[in-house]
Order: C-alpha cells, then sequence, then structure tokens
C-alpha cells in the first residue's frame, strides 16, 4: 500500500511560514489586547471581571473558536471557506431533525449525521477547489447559496422543528469541576490542531501550499488531497461549532450562522494568520477568537447594534489586510 503523503524533503522557503512553538509577536499583541479588553469592560460593567462572567465568555468564546479553528486551515491553503454560514444552519437543521426521529436507533445518530453532513459539504467545497480549479471564494460563496436555498426550501421560510441531541445540550450547557464543556471541547480541538500543524506532515504541506503551491506539486506531493482534506476539516469543525450552538440555544432556525462569517475571519487574521496563506500560528486564532468574543460582549453592553458591530470586525479585517501588506513590502 502506498501512502498517500509521501515524506518528502522540502525546500526551507516553501515551509517558511510554519511557525516554531513559541510566543509570537502578534500573538502575544492579542493577549495584551484581551487583557485591556477586560480591563475596560470592567470599567462600564463592574461584574466583568467576575469569575461566573469570564467563564461565560470562554463558553461562548469556544464555539467561535472551533469553527475559526477550520477556516484557518483553509485560510492557511490561500483560500476561503464562504460557506460557513449554512454550514453551522444546515448542520443544526439536520441534527434536530434526525434527533427528533422516532426510532431511537435513527436518533442516536443525529450527532454523526451532523458531523457528516458538514464533512460532506467541505468535501463538495475541496473538490470545486482541488479538482475542477474554481478560486475558493467563488465556489464556497455557491455552495452557500444552494444550501441556503436548501434549508429555505425544506422548511418552507418557517423555524424548523426538531429536538436537540441530549450530547450535544451538555457539552454546550454543562460544567466540569467548573469549567465549560464548551471550552473543553475546544481546547482538545486546539491541541490537536497545534500537534498537526507542528508535528506532522500534513502541516508542512499546509504551509507550503500557501506559499507555492505549484512548487509543492512539482515536489510530488499529492496537493489535491491535502486541499480536499483540509476543507472536509473545515466543514466537520464548523459543524461542531454548529451542534455546540444548537446545544447552547437549545434549537435550530434559519440564518443561525449568518452571524459568524465575519467575526470567524477576523478571529483568524487577528491572530497573525495571513489571509494571503501559508503563515499563521494556531495560538493566534485561539487568543483572536478570545479577543474577538470580548469585543462582542464588550459592544452588545454599550448597546451598539449588529450592524455596527459588522463594520468593527470588517474595519479589524481591513486593517490586518493593510498592516500585512505593509509589512510584507518592508
Amino acid at each position: 500500500m502506498t501512502n498517500p503523503m509521501p515524506q518528502i524533503e522540502l525546500p526551507e522557503r516553501l515551509a517558511r511560514g510554519r511557525p516554531p512553538l513559541r510566543l509570537d509577536p502578534s500573538v502575544l499583541m492579542v493577549l495584551v489586547g484581551c487583557v485591556v479588553l477586560v480591563a475596560g469592560g470592567a470599567v462600564i460593567y463592574p461584574a466583568f471581571l467576575g469569575p461566573a462572567y469570564l467563564l461565560q465568555q470562554l463558553q461562548i468564546a469556544a464555539f467561535l473558536g472551533i469553527i475559526a479553528t477550520g477556516a484557518m486551515l483553509v485560510i492557511l491553503l490561500g483560500e476561503i471557506d464562504l460557506s460557513i454560514p449554512l454550514t453551522i444552519t444546515g448542520t443544526a437543521i439536520v441534527t434536530t431533525q434526525f434527533a427528533g426521529a422516532s426510532h431511537a436507533a435513527v436518533a442516536a445518530l443525529a450527532i454523526p449525521i451532523g458531523l457528516a453532513a458538514g464533512a460532506l459539504i467541505g468535501f463538495v467545497n475541496g473538490i470545486g477547489v482541488a479538482v475542477f480549479r474554481i478560486p475558493g471564494m467563488v465556489w464556497t460563496l455557491a455552495t452557500n447559496a444552494m444550501l441556503l436555498g436548501a434549508t429555505v426550501f425544506y422548511t418552507g421560510g418557517f423555524k424548523p422543528q426538531g429536538v436537540v441531541p441530549v450530547l450535544a445540550s451538555q457539552a454546550a450547557l454543562g460544567r466540569t469541576f467548573g469549567v465549560p464543556n464548551a471550552f473543553l471541547v475546544w481546547l482538545a480541538v486546539a491541541a490537536a490542531t497545534i500537534w498537526a500543524l507542528n508535528r506532522t506532515v500534513y502541516g508542512v504541506y499546509l504551509y507550503a501550499m500557501g506559499n507555492s503551491q505549484r512548487a509543492l506539486f512539482l515536489s510530488g506531493a499529492r496537493v489535491r488531497r491535502v486541499t480536499v482534506a483540509t476543507f472536509m476539516l473545515a466543514g466537520l469543525l464548523s459543524s461542531l461549532g454548529s451542534l455546540l450552538l444548537t446545544g447552547y440555544a437549545n434549537q435550530a432556525y434559519q440564518g443561525m450562522g449568518d452571524g459568524y462569517l465575519l467575526p470567524v475571519i477576523a478571529a483568524v487574521v487577528i491572530g497573525g494568520t495571513s489571509i494571503l496563506g501559508g503563515s499563521g500560528s494556531y495560538l493566534g486564532t485561539f487568543a483572536g477568537a478570545i479577543f474577538i468574543t470580548l469585543l462582542s460582549s464588550i459592544l452588545s453592553v454599550l448597546q451598539m447594534p449588529a450592524a455596527a458591530r459588522q463594520i468593527v470586525f470588517g474595519g479589524i479585517i481591513l486593517s490586518m489586510l493593510l498592516a500585512h501588506r505593509f509589512r510584507t513590502r518592508g
């Protein structure tokens, strides 16, 4: 049996975006920003410093962070996944529908089917990008539009009926030794991601593809498999985040994922991952998700409308793009 990802010696320049296991300056800046947000939030809302409130923020950050993990993997390729909103919504609808089935055997498969749905969406995205060579932004936008049509057609424009799986509720709302289970799930995802990016051939290939896909292909790597696998992981992680969101909200509803696309991308780029691919640290994405969650909480306390929040997130993304451009020129 042949190894689908053979060990190939790559030039150092191909994997130069792969960060060492140390605290990157951009990550340190985001962590300092988190401290500033906590301090500022305490001035506006004194309870902000309370352990209960901070643990709640970590719980909410876990939903964003898990979804952002998949988004970061795709961005490291030099692509972007715009099907995140309807992957979240679609997974929630599929999962609750199966969980509400009259047959216990079918209901027990609700969570695996939900995760499989996300992986399937990712597979379709990966095939479009890797095989048909359609830019990820265009293909995933079309996928998102088709998923939107499918959910509206299926629900008839009304709130979908179904039951939230007990395990999803426990993972989203439960606590272990006082720590939110959702945050523990995120920590497990983070540990696996850091290991994959820094200790496996897949991680080397991912960074190398973001720097020069053609050079990686000429070195003998199977770049199509890497691309498809990455989009499948992104879909799977979006579905995992969706399951936690479904358990937290105790329902599935249309538009469930609409507010997540910009915050997810903002969490990735604010953590230092280049939107052009090939460079970034997962610790930055982890800190970025917490930063965005704290920022959203403060904006909510200030009663800033949702439209204004989108402007803030968009501004963050543009600022990081400009910063990366000037840093590259320098």
